[in-house]
């Protein structure tokens, strides 16, 4: 039997601080720690969360290695996620990841994000797992991408925003609500409450498999504008049913796009991944549309929707089998392709 593969991943893309211990896709443990300070701002802050990252990524990583019971000494390679994120955020990952490899003469790996999010479907577990070739749709606060995905280590764009990104029109909704920050579980959660056809958003008119959001957001905007000139309560007594219809608005341009790719690409396995994919309205209209089409969904499980570092040990791994090592002197990549 070979010898298995301990690997510690880091991700500090954005505003989770995290680490985790990996043998082989095996997630042994995975320490998350979420910024709450950008709440009074209503959206991350780059200079804050690079100091949270700071202050936070030493605890983090001795608490995985604690969890997963593995000492230093036994690690073969250190992940780290090089990019997209915000620079000083990423910044102190690398940072930490090279004085690691350094002190202790194993491999660095650098990990691209957004791979890592479709890479989080193949954590080792009993569950079933999409088959080569798969279509992938990433939905986060940052992007929205429908990925050809060929092998772990060869993916393909074939669609993506050019504007906003789903997570975004989400996020910037529930500002304009007046609902808590981060405004994406909040929308979710009134619109539990609400009915989901009451009222009416434009979809976006993008050509092919490209997405756009900035102009739902407006739709809504001048919505609410208008209708808080005829009652300046509407937002109160109307809240569930506005959440429900606009994420409805969200989640069926999302699928639209989905089937168009289904019919060019012709694959039967279909994937979500970021951290829109815990939204509970996306998650049930694709598990029906995938069961009235013969259409195999899979969504990873809530841990591994948002930003965590077991993420970036399983794509590290699949690198780590190819010896795909990164340099030493590599820096962090505010935008960095998917390739």
């Amino acid at each position: 039997m070979s010898e298995p593969i301990y690997i510690l991943a880091i991700e500090s893309s954005c505003d989770e601080t995290s680490a985790a211990i990996l043998r082989g896709t095996q997630v042994l443990s995975n320490c998350i720690s979420s910024q709450i300070q950008h709440a009074k701002f209503g959206g991350v802050v780059p200079e804050v969360a690079s100091r949270a990252h700071q202050s936070e990524i030493y605890r983090v990583v001795a608490q995985a290695l604690t969890d997963a019971g593995i000492s230093l000494d036994q690690l073969h390679a250190v992940a780290v996620t090089q990019g997209p994120g915000l620079v000083g955020s990423l910044l102190v990952g690398i940072t930490y990841a090279k004085s690691l490899c350094m002190a202790l003469g194993i491999p660095l790996i650098s990990v691209n994000h957004m791979q890592a999010h479709i890479m989080a479907h193949f954590e080792e577990k009993d569950s079933p797992k999409p088959k080569f070739p798969f279509l992938n749709l990433t939905v986060s606060g940052g992007h929205t991408q429908l990925v050809l995905v060929h092998s772990p280590l060869q993916m393909e764009v074939i669609g993506e925003t050019i504007d906003d990104a789903a997570g975004e029109a989400f996020d910037k909704a529930a500002k304009v609500l007046g609902l808590e920050y981060p405004g994406g579980p909040q929308v979710d959660k009134f619109a539990k409450q609400g009915d989901a056809k009451k009222y009416k958003f434009a979809e976006p008119k993008v050509k092919e498999l490209d997405f756009s959001f900035s102009g739902l957001k407006t739709s809504l905007l001048y919505f609410l504008r208008d209708e808080l000139k005829k009652d300046e309560t509407f937002i109160a007594k109307e809240l569930p049913h506005i959440c429900a219809s606009y994420q409805n608005a969200i989640v069926s341009y999302l699928l639209k796009k989905v089937k168009m790719a289904i019919a060019k690409v012709s694959v039967t396995d279909v994937t979500l991944s970021g951290g829109v994919s815990a939204n509970s309205e996306l998650r049930k209209q694709f598990q029906e549309w995938g069961e009235a089409n013969g259409i195999s969904v899979y969504i990873p499980p809530m841990a591994l929707c948002t930003d965590n570092a077991a993420m970036i040990g399983i794509a590290a791994y699949y690198k780590f089998l190819e010896k795909d090592f990164a340099s030493l002197d590599i820096i962090p990549l505010g935008r960095m392709p998917l390739v």
